[in-house]
């Protein structure tokens, strides 16, 4: 098992066999998948672990396993990942995001995960900056990006083409960056 960071209370760390089931929970639920078009199945989660799992082994940038430190318990996920949503990011942009088991809700878990993404991305990969985007509804996703220290920049928000049209209220998606030297006079 490859550990990514740990924090206080939790490890992000590459995901195993065994948190299949955790992971086709967190991509099902409806009310986790909310500000999300599609629910997936297990066999369509499981293809989607199998992605995850392989970007983080080949290139460290993944949606890391987000487990309890003293159980090793997944809850979640949070962690790193190049969108590639050309012409309205660059190439080379990587994105914060992050998902969780309601049952772990408000108890400030992606919060502390999101910081110690943060610290790995900056330091592990030097990027001008990390940027988040969500469905300009999605408060709950807006109200952690800001107690990372992101900040919405309305210039960049976008309709976001992966969302089919049947979907419109999901389409407008609020996009939010920190830059590194916001990032370096956050953590000093």
């Amino acid at each position: 098992m490859t550990v990514i960071a740990t924090t206080d209370r939790l490890l992000l760390r590459n995901w195993t066999d065994a948190d299949r089931p955790l992971f086709h929970e967190i991509n099902s639920d409806p009310e986790v998948m909310e500000f999300f078009a599609f629910r997936r199945d297990r066999a369509e989660a499981d293809s989607m672990l199998e992605n995850i799992r392989n970007a983080i082994a080949k290139a460290g940038l993944g949606f890391y396993a987000m487990a309890l430190k003293e159980t090793d318990e997944p809850i979640g996920f949070c962690g790193l990942w190049r969108p590639e949503l050309e012409p309205f990011l660059p190439a080379d942009t990587i994105e914060i995001g992050w998902r969780l088991a309601k049952r772990h809700w408000g108890k400030g878990y992606v919060t502390e995960a999101g910081e110690a993404s943060l610290r790995h991305g900056f330091t592990q990969f030097n990027p001008p900056e990390i940027v988040s985007f969500a469905v300009a509804d999605n408060h709950r996703s807006t109200a952690v990006m800001r107690r990372l220290g992101l900040h919405h920049d309305p210039d960049r928000d976008f309709d976001h083409p992966r969302i089919p049209d049947t979907h419109p209220h999901l389409k407008r998606h609020v996009l939010y960056a920190i830059s590194r030297q916001q990032w370096e006079r956050k953590i000093v």
